[in-house]
């Protein structure tokens, strides 16, 4: 009942461009779920946010597409730098910290919890933000903890930094940041996000 709604499953209205600043998101809206649009970029939340508990369900496309990480590959990034992996992780093999519910690059899910194409999975994630002394120096890593459909798949999990593509985790100093959902060239469809600032 104190949940902030982010995506009700009728409008954009609390999420913008995170490629093109002030931009409206282009994303695609029907059906009571969100939809990327390939190419036309992530999206973020126009609010900023710290330490959260995040829910948020996510379904991978019924068509399969790809192997490994070009399949129903997206993210959400917790202050537009830490992703938990969205990805179609179901009976398709990638590298193991690069599958649905890793902390990107860094740490690998405790199960495979992925729910078949088309399905609804959800993410319940609880959130404590990095923190930082007036020099820019990090004094205390980010923790993460996340459910995905229920199952416990990372036990406050520290977050080492940035989640990188390729090198190691860097950690610049900031504030509370937007959320940010992945435009990764795959149609995959969000729905019912809503968090609690803790």
């Amino acid at each position: 009942s104190d949940a902030l709604v982010l995506f009700d499953g009728s409008n954009l209205q609390q999420w913008e461009s995170a490629v093109k600043a002030g931009e409206a998101a282009k994303w695609k809206v029907e059906n009571g779920y969100m939809e990327v649009v390939r190419g036309t970029g992530a999206i973020k939340t126009k609010a900023v946010f710290g330490d959260v508990q995040l829910h948020i369900e996510w379904s991978s496309p019924t068509e399969i597409v790809g192997e490994g990480q070009g399949r129903g590959n997206s993210g959400v990034f917790l202050q537009e730098d830490y992703e938990v992996q969205v990805l179609d992780s179901y009976e398709s093999k990638t590298y193991s910290n690069g599958q649905a519910g890793s902390i990107y690059k860094q740490s690998i899910p405790l199960v495979n919890a992925t729910a078949a194409p088309g399905e609804w999975n959800s993410y319940d994630i609880i959130y404590q933000a990095p923190a930082f002394n007036k020099d820019g120096i990090k004094v205390r890593s980010a923790y993460i903890t996340v459910l995905h459909n229920g199952v416990v798949i990372q036990n406050h999990q520290e977050i080492k930094g940035t989640t990188e593509f390729i090198g190691l985790p860097k950690n610049p100093a900031h504030g509370p940041r937007s959320i940010v959902l992945q435009d990764h060239g795959n149609p995959v469809r969000f729905r019912n996000i809503w968090l609690r600032e803790l």
